[in-house]
């Protein structure tokens, strides 16, 4: 598992660095984001969550049933939007009430 950074969506506030449990990502000399070991991405998605500029994407591998295919995740107001593409360029959105999601 693992993420891409894209530099061009990266606005540089540093939130995914602080919220990384494994303290993987850091800043370069244009001070945008960077993973530097991908291999040691844990694929908790914490990054992913708090980054509003929707400039990182997470790689689903075949070890969760993912087949190579990619997520991205973008806040609107209470909802969150999840986008998976497959490997055969299909989009699936999961959009998520946070108010209602945990409500059980």
């Amino acid at each position: 598992m693992s993420i891409r950074i894209d530099k061009d969506k990266c606005i540089s506030c540093g939130k995914c660095i602080k919220v990384c449990p494994g303290s993987l990502l850091y800043k370069n000399e244009d001070n945008k984001a960077y993973i530097k070991y991908e291999d040691s991405c844990w694929g908790c998605t914490a990054c992913l969550k708090e980054c509003g500029s929707s400039a990182i994407t997470y790689f689903l591998g075949n070890d969760i049933g993912g087949a190579g295919g990619a997520m991205k995740v973008k806040r609107e107001g209470q909802y969150w939007q999840w986008e998976i593409k497959s490997t055969d360029n299909k989009t699936h959105t999961v959009k998520i009430n946070t108010k209602e999601s945990n409500k059980y």
